[in-house]
């Protein structure tokens, strides 16, 4: 039993591991980032998140920006971007820092 489960949450952390390595590449360079203006923060202490454009599959989509707090003190947000890496263009989703 403890065998079944050690390699079933191998076998987990692998497929996770390896996701997180898969890029999507879009051959379509991303339209400039459409200018928000920035509602009222809901309270102290949120930071705002800037839009950006998702990919769909077929078409880019605006997310538009959003503010959130962060998950601990002593962090900063890195915004979402898109990176040209050799014949398109790769997401790297935005982060705490």
């Amino acid at each position: 039993m403890f065998k079944r489960i050690v390699i079933g949450f191998t076998f987990g952390l692998l497929l996770t591991a390896g996701a997180g390595l898969a890029e999507v590449v879009v051959t379509v360079r991303p339209p400039a980032a459409i200018v928000e203006t920035r509602p009222v923060a809901p309270g102290a202490g949120y930071v705002w998140v800037k839009g950006y454009h998702r990919w769909d599959g077929h078409a880019y989509v605006w997310m538009p920006g959003t503010w959130v707090r962060p998950p601990r003190p002593g962090v900063h947000w890195v915004d979402h971007q898109w990176v040209h890496r050799g014949h398109g263009w790769v997401f790297v989703e935005g982060h705490w820092r």
